[in-house]
């Protein structure tokens, strides 16, 4: 049957990569978590002609809204080996969710937190697989007070900073959790890829598309992404994350996150 691997915001500069090299392993069948479905086909046409894999197809969800990945997770049939969160947003103003939940948390944080959530049982059933969180080195910032800038003056950087934080916190809250099980959860910088979220952030980025997947792709079908969880990866490496040290700061923000459900 092959392995399956769930990518969101595939349809992104970094996204679309990760779902191409996924798909240029042997024996891979990859899905595409994607919001616009016009773009969604146009990426799988793409990526099928060029890789020859025809096991690519592609899903519509929304990460930024509950309902929507509830529904994804429940249409959802079969083996799901490998989860890669990447859907992110940086509006330049504060927006909300039709649900009343500032973008970028609903987007960056909660969507990473409800995709792995609601797909944890399949995840088990199917192990060994592997999450992982496509976060940042830039990363910082975060008030688990005001999580949503309700007090603070909204920043996009800021609020950008705080939810890859955010990320790389909740990469050790699942990945403890979902040890036992043979799942493994990690995060990594995919590098400064150049990106309409680069853009949105003020700055161009010097990455390509193909070495932003790279670090991803490797934490997918390596032995070291089946190995390790709970860790932090740049450029292939393991690098030290004080923001997961904090035991106490983790699990408030994944009972705050819980919050949402």
């Amino acid at each position: 049957m092959g392995r399956v691997a769930l990518v969101t915001g595939a349809t992104g500069a970094i996204g679309k990569a990760i779902a191409w090299q996924l798909a240029e392993q042997e024996g891979y069948r990859i899905v595409l978590a994607c919001r616009n479905e016009e773009k969604a086909g146009h990426a799988v046409s793409e990526i099928k002609q060029a890789t020859g894999n025809p096991d690519v197809r592609y899903e519509l969800v929304d990460v930024s809204r509950l309902s929507s990945v509830q529904a994804l997770a429940a249409r959802w049939r079969g083996s799901l080996h490998i989860l890669v969160n990447n859907a992110a947003a940086s509006p330049r103003k504060r927006l909300e969710t039709p649900e009343g939940i500032e973008l970028q948390f609903a987007t960056n944080v909660l969507g990473y937190f409800w995709m792995i959530q609601l797909f944890s049982e399949c995840l088990k059933t199917s192990a060994p697989a592997r999450v992982i969180n496509v976060a940042s080195y830039w990363a910082g910032d975060l008030d688990l007070a005001d999580l949503e800038f309700k007090q603070r003056r909204y920043s996009n950087g800021e609020a950008y900073r705080q939810s890859k934080q955010a990320n790389r916190m909740l990469t050790v809250a699942f990945a403890a959790r979902l040890k036992p099980y043979g799942v493994t959860v990690n995060a990594c910088h995919p590098g400064d890829v150049n990106s309409r979220l680069s853009s949105d952030l003020g700055f161009g980025g010097h990455t390509t598309p193909d070495e932003g997947a790279s670090t991803p792709v490797w934490l997918a079908t390596s032995l070291v992404g089946q190995r390790e969880t709970g860790k932090y990866f740049e450029d292939t490496r393991e690098v030290r994350c004080r923001f997961g040290e904090g035991r106490e700061a983790v699990e408030a923000l994944y009972t705050t996150c819980l919050s949402y459900m």
